[in-house]
């Protein structure tokens, strides 16, 4: 699964602070249990004596320091019980002065064997949904609150079907493809006029695949474009240039919202090519919603694009009326 190195560092930090204060909560229990029982405090200190001593003595030559250690692990055990009898009678746990990782599996490291750990991916989600906000309505966009009642039942001759019935093609495309989401599992060509539920479905489904714990950008393609054009013509190295770019080419599912508003030159075909053309080379998946029809689109980006759209993307047509504007009346 591939990360997103900017989140990545934003949810460690947000972890980091957790673990602080989870800390610093057992620091202050340790000052009131020691305040309240200063032998607790002492049977502490000599635990800690203890295990010196066994290291020692396992370290010391020419004698065999099994009996040694032996008697130093009978007097730790009894020091132990001790404690623990001192903080029962004061209503704490027998292990109140045992530090206790908030995560088994990872021990608060937040990786288990290089791998990110369910704890951290936790943090990791919250920070990618944040960011998703910002573009998106992920409070009350999903697919439980999709409205097909919006849609005319009016059947439309030229396209065969009622853009309602249009619509639950749609709606039953998204849902599959992010409740069954995995890396290399297909793409997506979100097509029709503005006002039809593109950009509401693409939040259903950037909610359900990140909240699966799956790495999620959504942008607008000029600003996608901006960041590829920032990158290639830069005086001097700049790695949030490079970051923005890797993130887009890396991610395990990009959402590329708006394509055909952005001043189409050369450099953006050459850009959406290299887009569209990697992420299928490296088995990513990729949305893309436009306003511009398949022919359109192969019209103004090229054959080259168009034929790797129309080879890999499921084409899911939108029509009907302008449901912000049936919303406004």
């Amino acid at each position: 699964m591939a990360y997103d190195g900017k989140l990545v560092r934003r949810a460690m930090a947000r972890f980091d602070e957790a673990k602080q204060r989870r800390e610093e909560t057992f620091r202050a229990r340790e000052r009131e249990i020691y305040r309240r029982a200063p032998r607790a405090e002492e049977i502490t200190r000599e635990l800690s004596q203890t295990m010196a001593k066994i290291i020692a003595s396992g370290l010391r030559r020419g004698t065999d320091p099994r009996p040694a250690i032996a008697a130093l692990k009978e007097e730790n055990l009894r020091l132990q019980a001790e404690r623990a009898r001192l903080l029962t009678d004061l209503g704490y746990p027998a292990d109140a002065l045992e530090p206790q990782p908030a995560c088994a599996r990872c021990g608060d490291t937040g990786w288990v064997d290089g791998r990110m750990c369910q704890c951290l991916r936790a943090y990791y989600t919250r920070v990618q949904n944040e960011e998703l906000s910002h573009l998106l309505d992920l409070g009350t966009q999903s697919f439980e609150t999709f409205n097909f009642d919006l849609y005319s039942r009016a059947p439309d001759f030229e396209q065969g079907l009622s853009p309602y019935q249009r619509a639950e093609k749609n709606y039953d495309a998204c849902r599959d493809f992010a409740y069954d989401f995995s890396r290399g599992g297909g793409n997506l060509l979100l097509s029709g006029d503005t006002g039809l539920g593109k950009t509401f479905l693409s939040a259903c489904v950037a909610r359900v695949v990140s909240e699966a714990g799956h790495s999620v950008v959504y942008d607008t393609a000029s600003r996608v474009f901006a960041a590829f054009e920032a990158q290639k013509f830069r005086r001097e190295p700049d790695d949030a240039a490079d970051e923005d770019v890797e993130r887009v080419l890396r991610c395990d599912l990009l959402i590329l919202d708006d394509l055909g508003t952005e001043m189409t030159t050369a450099f953006v075909v050459s850009a959406l090519y290299q887009i569209v053309n990697t992420r299928l080379m490296t088995g990513r998946s990729t949305i893309i919603s436009t306003n511009l029809s398949p022919d359109e689109l192969g019209a103004r980006y090229g054959a080259p694009v168009r034929s790797r759209i129309e080879g890999e993307y499921r084409i899911l047509p939108f029509f009907g009326d302008d449901i912000r504007t049936l919303k406004r009346r």
